[in-house]
This record gives structure tokens, sequence and C-alpha cells, in this order.
């Protein structure tokens, strides 16, 4: 990649990534996260923070040892942030000091969150007689509000951005916070996406569509992307955080930079609200319009982050979009599901899978697809089964398909490459 690499090209400037910060339930730093992910760790277990005994799915992929005293001691702020937003909190605090951001002017520093509305406190609270809401409930039902405690911490009065668009978020976020940049709207955005997913409300809306596994007596093998016996996904919980700047800024102060985003794309299914197409049309035309983005061909890329949910028709319409991509080269694009070991993530997954895109390339080693036991014929691509496979990658590519039929891809590429 030169240096001069669309500089000036439609006045579009580069952008890279400078800081990184995670929770996830295989880990609460990116180190643990990233030692969980090549060793094959599963983080799915019984749930323990509510009583899940009654329903259909008893487990889930918990956060366990977060540590509260990493979250505001302010009172008015913590009446505010509920357990997504904490989350979201300590990733951010970790991804600004990765970064060194704070040194930039703060007019030029925007933010840009995957997040929801969501309450799972409410109906127990309901239930229990306690009928009036507190001072600041209705702020925690607004999904603006973690990007704005977000700026308000760190004095960013740039761009500010929430996006709403379930499994696709935190990948549909980061592609604004590229864009701002781009297009000189920002010199930095604090980008990515926090969600919670494990509560009864979401345990029963997902029990009825049908959506979860049901492998209650072996937990840690439920979530199986690509096998021929997967039964569905499993809810998790978590945050992933970047610092996107513009590559000039970021060289000229010496930062660390983890990789380029080079090109992204989101499009719709024009299909059911809860399915996949079978021929993947949407997820075809995102993958293939963020190559043309990026201005990378198929045979470049040397790994991609699959959405690969572990349900049957999403793997499977994913396998056929990306066959479809890549022609030939489909099969030797190495493609593995991280969710097989942390779940799905939802509004933070698309963030927390691009952050394993840059730590593929700059570590040289690919994250497997855990519990891959029987083929699926219809699933025939390499999804690096159950062991971490050592394998130099200059280009990565990201998946994230959402309910109501949104897609959403980035592509990443190495600095030195």
């Amino acid at each position: 990649m030169g240096e001069g690499r669309r500089s000036t090209v439609e006045g579009r400037r580069r952008v890279v990534v400078t800081g990184i910060g995670a929770i996830t339930p295989i880990g609460t730093t990116i180190s643990e996260m990233w030692e969980s992910l090549v060793a094959g760790r599963s983080g799915v277990d019984y749930i323990k923070r509510i009583d899940a005994s009654t329903f259909p799915t008893t487990f889930g992929a918990e956060v366990r040892d977060f540590d509260e005293a990493r979250v505001p001691v302010d009172a008015e702020l913590r009446s505010i942030l509920d357990r997504k937003n904490l989350f979201g909190w300590v990733a951010a605090a970790d991804a600004v000091k990765d970064s060194g951001i704070l040194n930039a002017p703060p007019e030029r520093v925007g933010v840009a969150l995957g997040t929801e509305s969501r309450r799972p406190d409410f109906l127990p609270r309901l239930a229990d007689g306690e009928l009036y809401p507190g001072a600041y409930d209705h702020m925690r039902f607004s999904p603006f509000v973690m990007a704005g405690a977000l700026a308000s911490r760190y004095a960013f009065s740039g761009p500010q951005v929430t996006v709403s668009t379930a499994c696709t978020s935190g990948t549909q976020a980061l592609g604004v916070a590229y864009q701002k940049i781009q297009w000189g709207e920002a010199d930095a955005m604090l980008s990515g996406g926090c969600d919670s997913l494990i509560d009864p409300l979401m345990l029963t809306g997902f029990s009825l569509l049908g959506a979860l596994s049901k492998r209650n007596d072996d937990p840690s093998h439920a979530s199986r992307p690509f096998d021929l016996h997967r039964d569905g996904f499993v809810l998790g919980e978590g945050a992933g955080m970047l610092v996107l700047e513009e590559y000039e800024r970021a060289k000229t102060r010496g930062a660390k930079i983890y990789g380029e985003v080079m090109g992204y794309a989101s499009t719709s299914n024009a299909y059911r609200l809860t399915d996949s197409p079978p021929d993947g049309q949407g997820a075809y035309l995102s993958m293939k319009n963020a190559l043309a983005d990026a201005g990378v061909r198929p045979e470049e890329i040397g790994y991609i982050n699959a959405h690969g949910t572990s349900t049957h028709q999403n793997d499977k319409s994913e396998t056929a979009a990306i066959k479809r991509c890549f022609g030939d080269h489909a099969p030797h694009v190495p493609t593995s599901s991280t969710k097989s070991m942390m779940g799905h993530l939802v509004n933070a997954g698309g963030a927390v899978e691009l952050i394993i895109c840059l730590l593929t390339m700059m570590n040289g080693v690919l994250t497997p697809t855990i519990n891959y036991e029987v083929p699926d014929p219809e699933c025939d691509l390499d999804y690096v089964p159950n062991v971490a496979r050592r394998q130099e990658v200059n280009r990565a590519l990201s998946n994230s398909f959402g309910f109501g039929g949104i897609n959403a891809t980035v592509v990443v590429g190495r600095l030195d490459s």
C-alpha cells in the first residue's frame, strides 16, 4: 500500500485506527480477549445474572469479572447509564487512553455509536409496584444518551451520531465515523457499540422467534456457526470501541496505528425482516461495494470475520454471498465466526469483530470457529475449524447483518503492506 494511496482521490482522506477497547464474555481487556480467542475458549455458560431456569434457553455469554471500580462514581451519571452503557464507558476509556487522542482539538473529534433504547429492569420494577419513574428514567430509555455522555466526558464537540440498527449498529456507526473523517467533517471519531441482551424480555422475544440455541445440556458447545447441527444463536453482552483518525494527523503525532479503514458499504436485503435471503443478495452487495470503496480486489482479502450467527439460514445465506462475491477465490479465504466463542453481542458485535480483524493482521493469527464438528454441504468454505492458525493477513473484511434486513461491511488493511 503506497503512502499516497487514495489520499487525494475524490478529495477523500485516509482513515486509520489508533485506539481500541473491548469488554466481552471472554475477556474485559484487549489482551484477555485475544488470548481467549487464540485458545478457542468459550464464554458461553448457564446464565447467572437472572433466574433463567424456566426459559427454553437457560444459557448465554455473560461478561464476568467486570471491574465496577472502573465505571463512573457520579450518582447522576450512574443513574443514566445502564449495564450496556457501563460496558461502553469502560471500553471507550480504554480506546481513548490507547490512542492518546485527548491532545486533539476537541471541536475536531466526534462520537458515533451503535446502541439502542432498552431498559431490562423496567418490567421487574413495574411488577414490584414502582410505578413512578425516576428523574432520569426518560434519559435511560433514550439511545442517544451514551454518545452524549462520552462527548461530555471528553469534551468532544465534533459530530455526534447514534445508530440503532440491531446487529448492524456497531458496524454502521464505524462506517459513519469513517466517512466523517474521509470528507473532512472531523479529524478523529470515537466509535463502536455496546449492548447487553441477557434479560427476561430478550430471552422471551428471541425464544418466540425460534432464533436461540436450545442446547441446554451443553452450553459451551451451543454456538456452532456453519456446523451441520447448529440450532440457533447465543445471546451475549459487551462493548467494542475504536478511535478512528485521519492518517496524516496520526502519523505526524507518532500514534500507534493498528490498521487502515479502507472501505465501507451498507445495503438492504429488501426481503423478510427476520430472515436472510437464500442467495445472500444483500450481503453480496454489501461486500462487493465495500471492496469497491476500498479499491481492493477480492483475491487480496486474506481473512473474513463472518457474521456467522449459528442459525441455519443466516450461515447458509452468508456462505452463498461470500461464494458469489469472491468467486473462485472463496474457498481460499479463511472465514471464521468469533460468535462461536462469545455469542452474539448485537449492537456491539460489529465493533468487537472489527477489532479482531485488526488484531489478526497485527499478530498473523487467524482465530478459529470452535464447535465446528460436522460439515454442512451447503456451508463448504474454510471456516478455520476449532484451532487457531498462523497466517499473515494484509487485508481483512468484517461482515454484520441485522434484523430488518440491514447489511454492513468494513474492509481494513495493514499500513506496511
